[in-house]
């Protein structure tokens, strides 16, 4: 048997192994059926999801010696155990061609809080299949016989291009599954088939989210808010975001972050100005919430990020304050509020992305205003027998803004 994208000497090693059958998994098996190869969207290597019934461990170790006997050389670059979910993720050079493998043992899942995190146990691949999001990654390859295992429909639902959950309880027990499902969705063309948008519909509308506005972050599970930021950050980093995000909207499912989210028509605008800019995208999809900074601790977005928004918040207001005083007439006096305690330039540049005040001069200050310097340096001015004090400082301001009422508005 030969299978695209995986070596020979690798599936030699996994067909004779003697710990329980072992299974090609998830997304290997789905690219298959679509005749790619899957890889690693970083590097570009083959990644193989591979499931046993029996310890991933012992597979490993079987698997490692085998293919050291087969090549006669070191063939392990990277091993990390992860004992308590029974996983084991390699690095492979076989024979010059790397290969990265997430190797486990066959698992069980059940939710007994909805949307916390799941309660696993170790079962056989029958439990490994039904606990997964979609149709079209239940399926497994064993590598034994070469049968496709197919119990949930998922080559049908392949054919027909839908993503489609194994569960009438999916989304509850799992939201981030929609977020999962706009990345298939913008990276294969899939959509959601009527009965699983009816679930995400159903279930948005229904559930007493703890998310909704108003709520105290300390009652949303804190599982589900780091969950969802890795989820977005899979989509935004690695796959076609607009198109991921629209069908996340599509679906009613910003509103999983916010409902002004969902009603948000200026989110495509925003996040191109922000990639242009070169800013957090997830920074600026937050920044369009009712409440960012609430948002920000909910999905607990690293400190410099919650930094940032914070910044740009209190940039907001004192714009609008500026603006309704009439007093940003010259670039000095737009550099004397761009450059005040508390602001920076990302903070800037995400109040651009957001049209949160007149992009010309925003735009001028970012990219050129800011290195405006005064003609004599504060060395020129003490060899001219300034001394140091205030004055010297004021003195370097007046002659910076002398060299800024030369700049065009």
């Amino acid at each position: 048997m030969e299978i695209p994208g995986i070596p020979a000497p690798l599936l030699t090693a996994l067909s004779r192994s003697g710990v329980g059958p072992v299974a090609l998994v998830g997304g290997g098996v789905r690219d298959l059926l679509l005749h790619r190869v899957h890889n690693d969207p970083w590097r570009g290597l083959p990644d193989l999801d591979l499931v046993v019934q029996g310890r991933a461990s012992e597979l490993v170790k079987e698997l490692v010696d085998a293919l050291a006997g087969q090549l006669g050389e070191a063939v392990v670059q990277r091993c990390q155990e992860h004992g308590a979910y029974g996983t084991v993720e390699l690095e492979l050079n076989l024979d010059g061609q790397q290969v990265l493998l997430d190797v486990a043992t066959a698992r069980c899942e059940t939710y007994p809080v909805p949307a916390e995190n799941p309660q696993v146990s170790f079962g056989s691949l029958a439990d490994d299949l039904a606990r997964r999001d979609f149709s079209v990654n239940a399926m497994a390859l064993d590598l034994v016989s070469g049968t496709l295992l197919d119990p949930h429909g998922g080559q049908a639902d392949l054919e027909l291009r839908q993503l489609r959950f194994l569960h009438h309880g999916s989304v509850r027990d799992d939201p981030t599954r929609l977020v999962r499902g706009a990345r298939y969705a913008a990276r294969l063309g899939l959509e959601l088939d009527g009965a699983s948008a009816d679930q995400a519909a159903a279930t948005l509308a229904q559930w007493p989210w703890p998310w909704r506005q108003g709520d105290a972050p300390a009652q949303a599970p804190s599982a589900l808010g780091t969950r969802l930021r890795m989820e977005l950050e899979l989509l935004l980093e690695r796959e076609p975001w607009l198109a991921a995000l629209g069908a996340l909207q599509r679906w009613g499912a910003l509103a999983l972050l916010d409902p002004e989210l969902q009603a948000d028509t200026q989110w495509p605008r925003r996040l191109r100005w922000a990639a242009r800019l070169g800013l957090p995208l997830l920074v600026a999809l937050v920044a369009g919430a009712r409440q960012p900074l609430a948002l920000a601790e909910r999905l607990q977005l690293p400190h410099r990020q919650h930094r940032l928004l914070a910044q740009w918040l209190e940039l907001r207001r004192r714009l609008v304050a500026q603006q309704l005083e009439g007093s940003l007439a010259l670039p000095e006096h737009w550099c004397a509020l761009l450059e005040a305690s508390g602001c920076s330039p990302e903070a800037v540049a995400l109040a651009l992305a957001c049209g949160s005040g007149p992009r010309r001069p925003l735009l001028r200050w970012l990219l050129r205003w800011r290195q405006v310097k005064a003609e004599l340096s504060a060395a020129d001015l003490l060899a001219a027998g300034m001394r140091q004090g205030p004055e010297l400082g004021q003195r370097l301001r007046e002659l910076r803004a002398e060299r800024l009422r030369l700049e065009r508005i």
